[in-house]
């Protein structure tokens, strides 16, 4: 536990497991109240039957917050773990303890060491919080979000709710000077109502990012063995999150993507992309993707294309938009002076660029001070643009190689996306929900 900011206290009766803890250098104790000093933060795995005896412990101790990871309540559907569960309830209501859960993982602080499991970074805290019912989605954001240059700055799986909900998490990070951005799984909430009053609330200071599970009858079935949570309509749901001025996704990767769009500080200021291609049938499909999204792809103005006709020589390659640089990069200084040209231009909100993994592997393995001048070029132009800069990073048959690769081009300040897809997605959301919250109908 060297990650650890603070003192570790282990709880065990079980003689045999107690002296395997103690081998491992944990003083044990065979109760919460025998432990000398105050305790913030319970973490609780027991059989259910023994927690109303573990959290009357936790009342009596004054501790600061609780996690029951125990699950078996009510969301088994049976009269036991409803019973239980509402028992629970009663005694943490009345004492007033912080209960997070049951059926969770807790809190996931990484400045302080405090984790979910040992595959969870820590060291250092970010700028985006997470609020989740579920413990895996909890896990795999603070994971996955990582990898893409995002970092968390609190998080937390808070299960069934019967105590602490999520408008208590969203007032909370509210508050919290660290946190920049929220995002959010959610599968229900026994209070709407305070729920839309906190978002409506929180997103006039800050960016809220929502997917809502259970938006299909299926979805909404596997909730009830899920977190026994109460489910709305998807339309009802899409209008008030909507409404509250929070951004709706409906996957994972959507979420973080999203996150990563609100943390810029250029943001889409319209529909219209430029598009540059490592290839035409590369462009082709950028068109379409970008298009399908609701995105236009527009020509240039006249200026524009008689500037790129003074410099642009690329055999096989043409500077329509989408721009077809023919897999080949001639001069990192010709790239910069195109993506300069199409940032200028006044048909042109945002720039796209694709940049596959095998370019830059190769690359780096003939000569890795080429890559370094192609990243530190683009890093440069992405400085100096006045209009946002997306990179799509498509892995092709180097996924292995894509993991290095991206953390390169993100260690440089640059706007990565897997691919076409995701990062189309992204900006159509982005820009539509600026358009909300500028108060502007509609737009290029």
């Amino acid at each position: 536990m060297e990650h650890f900011r603070g003192r570790v206290y282990s709880v065990q009766i079980d003689k045999d497991e107690a002296r395997e803890i103690e081998a491992l250098g944990f003083h044990n104790y065979s109760s919460l109240l025998e432990i000398p000093e105050a305790v913030d933060y319970v973490v609780v795995a027991v059989p259910r039957s023994v927690t109303p005896r573990i959290i009357q412990d936790c009342i009596e101790k004054k501790v600061g917050g609780v996690a029951l990871f125990t699950a078996g309540f009510a969301e088994t559907g049976t009269e036991e773990g409803l019973r239980l569960q509402n028992i629970l309830q009663c005694m943490a209501g009345e004492a007033g303890l912080n209960l997070i859960g049951p059926n969770c993982m807790g809190i996931f602080n990484p400045a302080l060491g405090v984790r979910h499991s040992a595959e969870q970074y820590y060291g250092e805290g970010g700028d985006v919080g997470f609020i989740a019912q579920s413990g895996t989605q909890a896990s795999l954001f603070g994971a996955m979000a990582f990898q893409h240059g995002v970092r968390v700055s609190k998080s937390v799986s808070y299960g069934n709710a019967i105590v602490l909900d999520a408008p208590d998490y969203l007032d909370y990070l509210l508050s919290d000077e660290e946190t920049k951005a929220i995002g959010m799984y959610i599968e229900g909430t026994g209070n709407g109502r305070r729920l839309m009053e906190s978002l409506a609330k929180t997103t006039m200071k800050k960016p809220v990012v929502i997917w809502k599970g259970g938006q299909t009858g299926a979805g909404a079935r596997a909730i009830a063995s899920h977190t026994a949570s109460l489910t709305r309509s998807p339309a009802v749901w899409e209008t008030a999150i909507k409404q509250c001025g929070a951004l709706s996704v409906n996957s994972l990767d959507s979420l973080i993507d999203t996150i990563k769009l609100t943390l810029r500080a250029r943001q889409p200021g319209g529909r219209r992309v430029a598009l540059v291609a490592i290839s035409g049938g590369q462009s082709v499909a950028m068109a379409d993707t970008f298009a399908r999204e609701e995105l236009e792809v527009p020509r240039l103005t006249n200026n524009s294309y008689d500037n790129l006709a003074t410099f642009f020589n690329i055999t096989g390659g043409n500077y329509n938009n989408p721009v077809d640089i023919s897999w080949t990069i001639p001069s990192i200084e010709m790239v910069v002076k195109l993506l300069t040209v199409l940032d200028q231009d006044e048909n042109v909100d945002t720039v796209v660029m694709e940049l596959p993994v095998f370019f830059l592997a190769g690359m780096g393995r003939r000569d890795a001070s080429l890559a370094e001048r192609v990243l530190g070029g683009l890093a440069a132009f992405d400085r100096e643009a006045r209009k946002p800069f997306v990179v799509i990073l498509t892995a092709g048959a180097r996924e292995k190689e894509a993991v290095d690769v991206r953390q390169q081009v993100i260690a440089r300040g640059l706007l990565t996306f897997p691919d076409f897809e995701r990062a189309a997605r992204a900006l159509r959301i982005m820009f539509e929900y600026n358009v909300k919250q500028a108060g502007v109908v509609g737009g290029h």
